[in-house]
């Protein structure tokens, strides 16, 4: 084995095969010890990898964390946002969960819209009078009339802008500030589930606009991942596979060879760590089972291959929850295969629907016990099929019978 296979051997922990592994690693709190994000370095103030870190500090007291924050929100001075936001960043991670919520709780309710700043403009701007014509138009304004409109709509534009707004900014442009960011979120949806706050409601959803707006597919790269990727970034694909776990290095080895593709969404900020990833097994015909694509050995030859088959999505990023990056990768992966292989026409996914075999089954039922109950009455459709208002006809007669037939 040579030395890339002992390193992500050695240093990955292989998941074991069960549905409940991922959404430990999503629940598990604090996230940033899953990450291994804590203290910034002293190289370019990066926030440092390193997991152990996190037990040789002491956890900062809450209010020292507050007035971090409050500083990173608040001070003008350019030459010291980058000290301030790494002091925030660390100690927020040195905070326990109890205190981080506690801090979130702070962040959504102090630092939220002035809504009495808001009701005053709204008022001074409903004050503004101007005189209409015939039409109802506004007429020979002058333009000191013109400038206190547009001087009020701008002040209510900023009054209406959360305060939050200015860390999420500042955060996003800060070296590992957007990391940091999906982990913010990750703890705020944990939050959530546990108890529905409006004000953290609003945080969460603000924060997951600029997220979206900052992980817009023109600001990713499509990386097309292969055995000759770094350690660990191949680490990450095993570690984060959400779908089929990777069982060992030959597995993992499999899936970036001959007849299979994997790519990913990976952004400047965050180097080296995919956002999500798909895997396609490209085949003669499209699978009936999964077992086919895990265990196609050997792979269908690439050049007699017709369909590419998307067997695998994972997201790395529990912040990302809701984002919707899938349907982007896979439609820029869809244009890639099909300008990489021209004949590769047929695109299809073994994606799993939870519960769809228990629902069609009871809906047949319902469907044949209408059709009993209907038998005096039968109208032809004009394919020859017998059928009635309310019947469906979900499959071919052929279709259901052998359906129902194995189901029994």
């Amino acid at each position: 084995m040579n030395r890339k296979g002992w390193a992500i051997l050695m240093r990955s922990k292989m998941k074991p095969t069960t549905t409940t592994t991922n959404q430990h690693l999503f629940n598990k709190l604090p996230i940033s010890n899953e990450v291994g994000l804590t203290k910034p370095s002293s190289q370019g103030n990066q926030f440092s990898q390193n997991p152990s870190s996190s037990m040789q500090n002491p956890e900062r007291e809450l209010k020292v964390v507050q007035a971090s924050m409050h500083s990173s929100i608040s001070t003008s001075k350019t030459d010291i946002i980058d000290s301030v936001l790494n002091d925030f960043s660390e100690g927020y991670f040195s905070l326990s969960i109890q205190k981080r919520q506690e801090l979130l709780l702070v962040l959504a309710r102090e630092y939220d819209v002035n809504r009495t700043q808001v009701r005053e403009l709204i008022h001074q701007y409903l004050g503004l009078e101007p005189p209409v014509g015939e039409k109802g138009q506004a007429s020979g304004l002058d333009e000191s009339l013109l400038s206190a409109f547009y001087r009020t709509e701008r002040n209510l534009r900023h009054a209406l802008q959360p305060k939050y707004e200015i860390l999420f900014e500042r955060l996003n442009t800060h070296p590992g500030g957007l990391k940091f960011l999906t982990i913010l979120r990750a703890d705020l949806l944990s939050m959530l589930a546990k108890e529905n706050i409006a004000s953290l409601r609003a945080l969460d959803s603000y924060l997951k606009e600029k997220l979206a707006t900052w992980l817009s597919p023109a600001a990713l790269e499509l990386h097309h991942i292969t055995w000759d990727d770094s350690a660990s970034l191949l680490e990450k694909i095993v570690a984060y596979e959400a779908v089929h776990p990777i069982s060992n290095l030959l597995d993992l080895k499999r899936r970036l060879g001959v007849g299979r593709r994997c790519f990913g969404y990976l952004h400047p900020a965050i180097p080296g760590e995919p956002l999500i990833f798909i895997e396609v097994a490209l085949l003669k015909n499209v699978a009936q089972t999964i077992q086919e694509v895990l265990w196609d050995d050997p792979p269908t030859p690439e050049s007699e291959a017709s369909c590419a088959l998307f067997y695998s999505i994972s997201s790395t990023q529990p912040g990302l929850a809701g984002i919707n990056l899938g349907k982007f990768l896979i439609k820029r992966v869809i244009e890639l295969v099909k300008r990489d292989m021209p004949h590769v026409s047929t695109f299809a996914t073994l994606s799993p629907i939870p519960g769809y075999m228990q629902w069609l089954l009871s809906k047949l039922a319902s469907q044949s016990k209408l059709a009993e109950s209907e038998a005096g009455y039968t109208p032809h459709m004009s394919d020859g099929r017998s059928g009635s208002t309310f019947r469906e006809n979900i499959l071919h007669p052929e279709e259901e019978a052998a359906l129902m037939e194995l189901s029994e």
